[in-house]
């Protein structure tokens, strides 16, 4: 029996030999095609690996070095004058502050201890009422914090101040001449 969709007579479907010759062309090209690109497409992952590797070269010998000297010029000192600063307000004005306060209050406790035992404060001598608010501890807490706001700030300052030095140009990068 033949083909069933024919009816006897030549089908519309069936392909002239020429046509078919041109079909398995074009599908052969188009398979070349297809290896070419795989081709180029596998160049330019070399390509592009090859940059990755050049970049992260240049990265370690030309860029580590300019970012290490400048924060070794310019963000280091700023860093060591705040950190001698903090250690100066901490040795020159705090301890002392608190040194008295805690003398205070070892003074407050005793005369607390004294009261508590039924001994009684020598006659003349009045007790001192603290008063309400803020304590010193709360000061003291509050300028730390607002001096080493400021230290931060100052060095964030200088580090990111605009310098000339740093600035790269604006032209494009051009394909290099063979």
């Amino acid at each position: 029996m033949g083909n069933p969709y024919s009816n006897g007579q030549e089908s519309i479907v069936s392909l002239s030999r020429k046509r078919k010759k041109e079909l398995r062309r074009l599908q052969n090209d188009a398979t070349q095609l297809w290896e070419n690109q795989q081709v180029l497409v596998g160049h330019a992952a070399d390509v592009a690996r090859e940059a990755g590797r050049q970049l992260g070269n240049f990265n370690r010998e030309q860029v580590v070095p300019v970012v290490q000297d400048t924060y070794n010029r310019r963000v280091a000192p700023v860093v060591d004058q705040g950190v001698r600063f903090g250690k100066h307000v901490v040795d020159d004005k705090v301890v002392p502050i608190v040194g008295g306060v805690v003398g205070t209050a070892l003074s407050a406790w005793d005369v607390a201890n004294a009261k508590r035992h039924g001994l009684s404060a020598p006659r003349g001598r009045a007790v001192v009422v603290e008063k309400k608010g803020p304590g010193l501890g709360s000061v003291v807490a509050l300028v730390l914090g607002v001096a080493a706001a400021v230290g931060v700030l100052y060095a964030a300052w200088q580090a990111l101040r605009a310098d000339d030095e740093l600035w790269v140009a604006d032209d494009p990068l051009s394909a290099p001449e063979a």
